[in-house]
């Protein structure tokens, strides 16, 4: 392939993939931004349990990605029966492990009210969460839990079809996704309500659920999504679709290890990087009710800056995945290069137009002022950040297409914990929430630099097994 054929190809790939990643995190940002409307502390009970509720993301990620980069492979090779064979066997893994975490996020119940075995009923009183706000997250966290099936389907059908090369179904659906939860939301967040237009009185129905509403609103937008994606999926896609009598969903012992291999790190390290993100929320929880809402509010409006980051990571985990598979090293690692710049440049743009329009992002989220002075401050540290973050999270991308998972989780874990924690707690006590996010944005320029170093060694090309 020509430079010229391999920039086209990276950008057809890329786009969107960026869209299905800047239309989950709008999704999470509508959340945030009609939950906020209805108070600190509602935002806060979200806030609270957000960082709990990515470890469980991550998790069902990781599972994922242990079959979709062998499937990049098979089909890279040429070998799409071996590619549906994988795929098949991927549905039944999968659910079991995302059911098996359903049980530990929610337990058992008989009724919402009460609680069940899980960690969900106390799980924001270990975060050092005020008694105010407790009852709402552990709901919040419960409903979240239950749905976690659901949640793991998207990632999975999703995950397959970019590996397939088909990225633009995902995008859609994820499109699709918000608006459905936008809906959802606005009727269940709200009380009933009276509205004019144009001189006319209509009267709007609503749940008034809350905190809870937010949950179920997502909830139900992820449902029919994942429907529609895994019909999709095995109905209708070019190089994966079921093929009656081909292959079981019986997991087989050589595929459930190469998923553990690739997974295993991947899920160790979400685990880890997630509980430093838990021992952060216990740090800011001190601060007060407000400072843990700006955090949340900050850390979602971020995401719109790197989540382009995450979408071109998706991008390069195909196009190395199957150069890999097709045995051409070279090509390999023309895309990585490109990839990992182009994520620098991009995201680049996105912290400047962060730094410049913070107080209307962070405005658009939630009325109260005290919040929106420290959410503008964490998002202006944030934005000199972007470009090495970019480059850690694209690069690592690239190692994941090559199943070369260990070391890079290795690297992200003593990033987070040897820089991002120990400088936070330090800074903290003095410097407030301001010191909580100076630590992040040095931790963040540390880890992209160590991780373009790894990429610019080329060891990374060496780990493919599979």
């Amino acid at each position: 392939m020509t430079l010229r054929q391999q920039l086209r190809l990276t950008v057809e790939l890329s786009v969107p993939a960026i869209i299905a990643q800047l239309s989950s995190i709008i999704m999470q940002y509508i959340d945030a931004a009609m939950v906020g409307r209805i108070g600190a502390e509602a935002s806060a009970s979200i806030g609270l349990v957000s960082t709990t509720t990515w470890l469980f993301w991550g998790l069902c990620t990781a599972a994922a990605t242990g079959f979709s980069v062998q499937v990049a492979h098979k089909v890279g090779a040429g070998d799409l029966k071996g590619a549906r064979m994988i795929l098949l066997q991927s549905l039944a893994g999968t659910l079991v492990f995302s059911l098996l975490l359903a049980v530990l996020g929610a337990g058992v119940s008989s009724s919402l009210p009460v609680l069940g075995a899980g960690i969900s009923s106390s799980l924001p009183a270990w975060l050092g969460g005020d008694v105010s706000i407790r009852r709402d997250a552990s709901i919040y966290f419960f409903i979240f839990s239950i749905f976690l099936p659901v949640l793991q389907m998207i990632f999975l059908a999703g995950g397959m079809l970019r590996c397939s090369g088909n990225m633009r179904i995902p995008s859609l659906l994820g499109v699709i996704m918000c608006v459905l939860d936008v809906v959802f939301n606005f009727f269940l967040i709200f009380p009933t309500r009276g509205c004019s237009i144009v001189g006319m009185q209509f009267t709007i129905p609503g749940a008034g659920l809350g905190v809870s509403g937010a949950a179920l609103g997502t909830a139900a937008a992820e449902t029919v999504v994942a429907g529609v994606l895994l019909w999709y999926l095995l109905t209708r896609s070019e190089k994966l679709s079921y093929r009656s009598r081909e292959g079981s969903f019986r997991l087989k012992a050589d595929t459930f290890r190469k998923a553990l291999r690739i997974g295993f790190p991947m899920g160790i390290e979400h685990v880890v990087i997630c509980g430093a993100q838990i021992l952060t929320t216990v740090i800011v929880a001190p601060l007060g009710v407000f400072a843990i809402a700006a955090n949340s509010f900050a850390i979602t409006a971020e995401s719109l800056c790197y989540m382009p980051g995450y979408g071109i990571a998706d991008a390069a985990t195909t196009l190395v995945g199957q150069s890999i598979g097709a045995g051409r090293k070279k090509l390999t690692r023309s895309f990585a290069h490109i990839t990992v710049l182009m994520g620098m440049a991009i995201m680049g743009i996105m912290g400047i137009l962060m730094y410049l329009f913070a107080p209307q992002i962070i405005g658009m989220m939630t009325p109260v002022e005290e919040i929106r002075q420290l959410g503008v401050m964490a998002l202006r540290i944030e934005a000199f950040a972007e470009p090495m973050f970019a480059a850690s999270i694209v690069a690592y991308g690239v190692f994941v297409g090559a199943a070369d998972t260990l070391i890079p989780c290795l690297m992200n874990l003593f990033s987070i914990w040897a820089v991002r924690l120990a400088l936070a707690a330090w800074l903290a006590p003095t410097l407030g929430l301001q010191g909580v996010w100076i630590a992040m944005c040095v931790e963040l320029c540390f880890r992209g630099l160590i991780f373009l170093v790894r990429l610019k060694r080329g060891r990374w090309l060496k780990c493919d097994k599979t």
